[in-house]
């Protein structure tokens, strides 16, 4: 079992005193949240991390992935604690803003993550900023939901799905479920524990022809 901070959109106050009681094996960052920030969890917890970007997050420099301590998640699948996490950041787009796209382009990132997938096997986490469209979004241009996601959750089957984007403003989102999978808004922060699937290949009947 392996026990996990996730963390979006909105810093906890107070947030690095209480970190050393969670007793966490990792951490994940679903986007938009400053790397100063996540990079002090990292250091006062001392585990690996994962993140992908969200929208309104910086463009990493020159030999820069993202936050120092952090594993850029995003369009790939990455193993880290044990887990298998594919990735897949940003929002759609509804401004000229890094880490926005559209539609259809997320339809071409979804079917490079699937490829990716296929090769590494079975997926435990999707991790990804925003959720799939109609399950957590909102009808505004900035928090509609991404198509594809539906896809990739029909292929990966994965037992979690964690993403930010929506806010909660002090109000839980309820869980949604599609398949095996639970879809969880873990803003601004959530501990969870995730037993790891079986290292076996993604059965051919779920996969779709990319």
């Amino acid at each position: 079992m392996v026990r996990v901070l996730a963390v979006a959109d909105e810093e906890v106050p107070a947030a690095r005193s209480r970190l050393r009681n969670l007793h966490v094996d990792l951490v994940i960052g679903a986007g938009d949240l400053p790397w100063d920030y996540l990079e002090s969890i990292v250091t006062a917890l001392d585990v690996p991390a994962v993140f992908v970007p969200g929208n309104h997050d910086p463009v990493p420099g020159p030999g820069r992935t993202g936050p120092a301590g952090y594993v850029n998640a995003d369009g790939r699948v990455v193993e880290v604690a044990g887990l298998r996490i594919a990735g897949l950041g940003g929002s759609v787009r509804y401004n000229s803003g890094a880490h926005q796209y559209t539609q259809k382009e997320y339809d071409a990132r979804a079917k490079q993550l699937l490829r990716s997938a296929r090769r590494a096997g079975a997926v435990d986490v999707l991790l990804t900023h925003a959720p799939p469209l109609g399950l957590g979004d909102e009808p505004d241009p900035s928090h509609q939901g991404i198509s594809a996601l539906h896809g990739v959750l029909e292929a990966l089957q994965p037992t979690w799905h964690l993403h930010g984007h929506v806010h909660p403003f002090g109000m839980l989102k309820p869980d949604r479920s599609v398949g095996p999978t639970t879809i969880r808004n873990v803003i601004p922060w959530d501990v969870l524990e995730i037993e790891p699937r079986s290292v076996v290949p993604v059965p051919a009947r779920s996969r779709r022809s990319a």
